[in-house]
């Protein structure tokens, strides 16, 4: 049974801001939005694009290399490519979409844990 890894303290991470670490092995990306945490796999699943380099809007993260978008609190597609509509009408889509990894986080002492398989 995998057991919660303690990774940060909350003061660690803004509001608003994520971060990466690795985990028994894993890229787990923390993000902070308002008082939860959110763990999500830390690279894109369309070409392994880092999110610690995308742009955060609330609990929605963008890949910065082909815009794909996933809600960091489900891992659920947003959106999967810019100009997807394109990409779709063309029948030329590599990857089917697929959302994130999402990992269990609690917070105790003020300290962050997540347990990650």
């Amino acid at each position: 049974m995998t057991e919660f890894v303690d990774v940060a303290a909350v003061s660690d991470l803004p509001d608003g801001k994520m971060r990466e670490f690795t985990v028994n092995g894993k890229a787990v990306l923390l993000v902070r939005a308002g008082v939860k945490v959110y763990a999500v796999q830390a690279k894109c699943p369309h070409l392994g694009g880092s999110l610690a380099k995308g742009e955060l809007d609330g609990t929605v993260i963008q890949c910065p290399l082909h815009g794909s978008r996933f809600d960091v609190a489900t891992g659920a597609v947003v959106r999967w490519l810019k100009g997807e509509g394109l990409v779709y009408s063309l029948g030329k889509t590599l990857k089917k979409p697929r959302g994130l990894a999402v990992y269990e986080v609690k917070v105790e002492g003020g300290r962050i844990k997540i347990k990650v398989d």
